[in-house]
C-alpha cells in the first residue's frame, strides 16, 4: 500500500506488513552486485584471455565506483523524494549489470562496473528512510533488519558469483542479477512509502554539509572512530585469510576462504538482536560488547598458525566473531547517528560510511603489508591494535555527556513531532 507525508506534524504510522523484510532484501541485492565480482574474475580473464592482474580491477574499479557513490548520491537522500531515488538507481545498476554481463571487450566491462559501484549505494539511502518510518525506541530494531540483509548480501555475494560462474560462466552472474535488480525496482516503486524532502538545500552545500557535520556532531566522530578501527581490522583480517589459506602453510584453494565466509553468514541472524539491544540499553554498551568481541578475534585467529584441522577452526570461529563485531557495532554506530537530527540523516550517514569505507581500505592495505612482513600473526596483531584503538575511544568518550542514542530508550513515546519521514496512509 503506497502512503504519503502530507503533514510534518503527523506521527509516523505503522509500517506496512512485509515491508522490512522487502526493504532488507534490497540491502543485500544492491550491495552483493558490488562484491560477486570478486569471485569470477579468473573466469573473466579467461573468457577475454588477459591476466588475472588486469581482471582483478574489475573489483577494484567497483569498490571506486561504491566510493564516490557513498559521497555523491547518499546526500541526495536529504534532498530528494527517497522512493523514486531509490528506483532509479536500482534501475541504473541494472541497465549496468545488463551491459557489463553482455560487454564484448574488458574495457566496456570496467566502465560498466563503475557504474554498478555508483548505484549500490541504495542501501545507504533506505537505512535511513527505514529510520524515519518508526518511533524512536524502534530504530535500533529496524536499522538492524537491514542491516542483516546487508550483511547476508556481502557474506553471500562471493558464493553466489563463484556457483553461478562456474556453472553457466562469467556473464550468468551479471545477467541474473540484472534481472533481480530490475525486479527490485519495480517492487520498491509500489511498496514504498512517498516521503517529502527533508530540505531543500544545494546540492553543493549537500556536499559541503558532511564534511561539516564530521567536524561538528561528536555522536557521528564517536560512530566513525568505531568503525573505522573495526572494520579495518575486519579488512586486514579477510585480506589476509585469503593468502593464508591458499599459502604453503594450507594448501588450499580459494573455495575455502568462500567456505569460511559462509560461516561468517551466521552474523546475520545477530544484526536485528543487536538493534533491539541498542533500543534496550543503549549504542554505548553494544559498542563496548563489540570491541571486546573484536580484541577476541585477535587472539582466537592466532590459532590459524598451528595449521590443519584445529588452525581451520580456529580460523573459523575467529573470522564469526569479528563479522559479529563489525555487523553488530554497525547497527549501533548507525543507531546513533540517526538519533542525531532526522533531517539531515542521509548526510550523517554518507560521512559514516565514506570513513567507514576508507577504514576498510585502510585495513586492507596494512593487512596485506603486514602478512608479507610478519605473517599471520602480525596481522593478528595489526586486528587487535585497531579493537585497542576503538576501545581507548570509547573509553574517552565516555568522559563527556553522550548523545541520544547512547542511553536507553526511556519508558515514555518519545516526541516524534521533528521527524523527516512521516508517513500516514492514503
Amino acid at each position: 500500500m503506497s502512503t504519503t507525508d502530507p503533514s510534518p506534524s503527523a506521527a509516523p504510522a505503522r509500517v506496512p506488513r512485509g515491508l522490512l523484510p522487502i526493504m532488507a532484501l534490497a540491502c543485500g541485492v544492491a550491495v552483493a552486485n558490488a562484491y560477486f565480482p570478486q569471485a569470477i574474475t579468473p573466469l573473466i580473464a579467461h573468457g577475454f584471455h588477459i591476466g588475472e592482474a588486469t581482471a582483478a580491477t574489475l573489483a577494484t574499479v567497483t569498490q571506486l565506483g561504491y566510493a564516490a557513490g557513498l559521497f555523491l548520491l547518499v546526500p541526495l537522500g536529504d534532498r530528494l523524494s527517497r522512493r523514486p531515488l531509490i528506483t532509479v538507481l536500482l534501475g541504473v545498476a541494472a541497465l549496468a549489470l545488463l551491459a557489463a554481463g553482455l560487454a564484448p571487450a574488458a574495457g566496456p566491462l570496467l566502465a560498466a562496473a563503475v557504474v554498478v559501484g555508483l548505484a549500490t549505494v541504495v542501501p545507504q539511502i533506505m537505512l535511513p528512510m527505514a529510520a524515519g518510518m518508526v518511533a524512536p525506541e524502534r530504530q535500533g530494531a529496524v536499522t538492524g533488519t537491514l542491516q542483516a540483509g546487508l550483511v547476508g548480501g556481502i557474506l553471500l555475494a562471493r558464493t553466489f558469483g563463484g556457483v553461478l560462474g562456474e556453472q553457466l560462466g562469467w556473464r550468468a552472474p551479471y545477467l541474473v542479477a540484472a534481472a533481480l535488480t530490475a525486479l527490485l525496482a519495480v517492487v520498491l516503486g509500489l511498496a514504498l512509502p512517498r516521503s517529502v524532502p527533508a530540505v531543500r538545500t544545494g546540492y553543493p552545500t549537500l556536499l559541503a554539509d558532511t564534511l561539516r557535520l564530521l567536524r561538528d556532531e561528536r555522536p557521528l566522530r564517536r560512530s566513525v572512530s568505531f568503525q573505522v578501527t573495526l572494520f579495518g581490522g575486519f579488512g586486514a583480517a579477510w585480506t589476509a585469510v585469503t593468502l593464508l589459506i591458499t599459502g604453503p602453510r594450507y594448501g588450499m584453494g580459494t573455495q575455502a576462504v568462500g567456505l569460511l565466509a559462509l560461516i561468517g553468514a551466521a552474523s546475520v541472524f545477530l544484526a536485528p538482536a543487536a538493534g533491539r539491544r541498542v533500543d534496550h540499553h543503549g549504542a554505548d554498551r553494544v559498542n563496548l560488547w563489540c570491541i571486546l568481541l573484536g580484541l577476541a578475534s585477535g587472539a582466537v585467529l592466532l590459532t590459524g598458525l598451528i595449521g590443519g584441522a584445529v588452525g581451520l577452526v580456529g580460523l573459523a570461529v575467529g573470522l564469526l566473531l569479528l563479522d559479529v563485531a563489525v555487523q553488530c557495532g554497525q547497527v549501533a554506530n548507525q543507531a546513533r547517528i540517526f538519533a542525531l537530527r532526522p533531517e539531515i540523516r542521509s548526510r550523517l550517514n554518507t560521512g559514516y560510511m565514506t570513513c567507514g569505507f576508507l577504514g576498510a581500505a585502510a585495513g586492507s592495505w596494512l593487512g596485506t603489508r603486514a602478512y608479507a612482513q610478519l605473517g599471520w600473526g602480525g596481522v593478528c596483531a595489526l586486528i587487535a591494535l585497531a579493537a585497542l584503538v576503538a576501545l581507548a575511544a570509547w573509553l574517552h568518550g565516555r568522559r563527556t555527556p553522550r548523545g541520544p542514542a547512547d542511553t536507553p530508550a526511556p519508558s515514555v513515546p518519545h516526541d516524534t513531532t521533528a521527524d523527516d519521514a512521516r508517513f500516514v496512509r492514503r
